[in-house]
Order: structure tokens, then sequence, then C-alpha cells
């Protein structure tokens, strides 16, 4: 293993994060804390008790999530594009680094950012309305396997993309639109029998579930089942990227 050479990418994805803290850091979370303002207290004073949780406490762990899904996948997709981009990525495929050193570099500085985020996003959302962990160390779990594993869908976006549109596609058209209808601001139980079936063939749904369970311990779904959802999408994202690796898909062009 190669400690020097993930050192040196991570190194540097994480310098490049830091230089556009505004955006990475100021924007996501002024734009999350509107949502606590106007769901939260204005709507949410209006709205009953959601299985014991209140309505502002209960949207929480999906907003989080929210961030957490898109913000990965932005953070991986950019990071990969970019060399490809500028041509730089032929000179580190030809350095003595393996596939595995450099999805460990860039993945890895993905998740980091995410997970800070998720974590500042946590500890705003504590001011706004009273929040309680149950299960602090799922809460971790969830947290750091969520990250890993649309970092690891964000790479393989990045390495997809042939233009800079394509890298927002996915986080704007399908990522967000996925976790606004997988409950991140009501329970399942308040839906129709029908949509009640339809929403479970959304695969974000058991991600939000299975953090909002480690938060009060209430969910619509088994929470074995959303580990098992979770891990599945993560062995399909590894897969997939030693596929890519394997035939240089986009990356030996």
């Amino acid at each position: 293993m190669n400690i020097h050479a993930v050192r040196a990418i991570y190194g540097f994805e994480m310098s490049r994060w830091g230089r556009t803290l505004l955006q990475s850091i100021v924007s996501p979370v002024l734009s999350t804390s509107l949502y606590f303002v106007v769901f939260g207290a204005a709507i949410g004073s209006r709205i009953a008790e959601i299985d014991g949780v209140s309505y502002g406490a209960f949207i929480v762990p999906g907003l989080i999530m929210l961030t957490l899904l898109t913000e990965s996948t932005s953070n991986a997709s950019f990071g990969i594009y970019f060399p490809r981009f500028t041509g730089t990525i032929y000179e580190l495929l030809s350095a003595p680094v393996s596939p595995i050193e450099i999805v460990m570099g860039y993945v890895g500085a993905a998740a980091t950012k995410s997970i800070i985020l998720g974590l500042i996003i946590l500890a705003t959302a504590s001011l706004f309305v009273p929040l309680r962990i149950d299960h602090p160390v799922w809460m971790v779990t969830f947290l750091v396997l969520t990250a890993l594993t649309f970092s690891l869908f964000g790479f393989i976006i990045g390495v997809w993309a042939d233009g800079f549109e394509k890298l927002q596609v996915v986080p704007l058209l399908v990522i967000t639109p996925l976790v606004f209808l997988g409950g991140t601001f009501y329970s399942l139980n308040m839906l129709p029998p029908f949509w009640q079936t339809v929403t479970l063939f959304n695969p974000l749904v058991y991600l939000i579930n299975g953090f909002r369970w480690s938060f009060y311990g209430v969910s619509d779904v088994n929470i074995g089942l959303s580990l098992a959802m979770t891990l599945a999408f993560l062995v399909l994202c590894m897969a997939v990227i030693w596929y890519i690796f394997r035939s240089g898909y986009r990356l030996k062009a």
C-alpha cells in the first residue's frame, strides 16, 4: 500500500475544499437552516407530533441525509472529473499508484468533507429544535456508510460524465427528488396504502429511515433492511469501480 500516494491525493482534495469554504460549507448550512426555519418553526408548530417526535425534530435526519447524499456525490464526482478534464489523470494512471489507492484518496476526501458538513448541520439543527440521539453508535455508522457509499457513487458519475453539466444531473434531478419523496418531511404511514407500497421502491427511504431510527428509535421500515440496503449499494458501487479500472472505461481513452 502506497500510503504517501493516498495522503497526497487526499491532502490535495482537502486543500481544494479549504479554499472554497464559502461554497462548500456556508451555502449548504444556510440552505438547510432555511428548511428548519420554514418547516420546523413555521409549519412544524401547526403539525402534531409524528411517532411521538416533534415535527421540527422529525425532519432533521432527513435534511442531514439530503445534504450528505448530494454533497458526497458532488464532491467525489468533481474530484475525479477535473483531472480527466485537464488531462492530469494520465499522469496519475502512469504513476506507481494502484486503483485502490486512487479511489481511497478521492473517495476518502469526499466522504470526510460530507461527514464534517453533516456534523455541522447536526450542531446547527440543535439550535432550532430539541434533539436526542438514542443510538449514537448507529448514527455514526449510518453517517459514515452513507458518505462512503455515495462518494463511491459520485466517483462513478465523475468517470461517466463528459461535461460539467452531467455532473449536476444526478445530484439535482435524481438524488434530491428521491430524498424528498423518501420520507424526509413525512412518515410513510401518512400516505395512502398504494403510495406506501410505491414509496418502498425508493432506495433512499431505507437510508433516511435507518438514520432517523438512530436518533429517535422510530422507523417506517425494518432497521436491518435499512442497513442491508446501504451495504448492498456500497458493494454495487465498489463492483462498478472495479470494472471501470479493469476495462479503462473513459480513463484510458
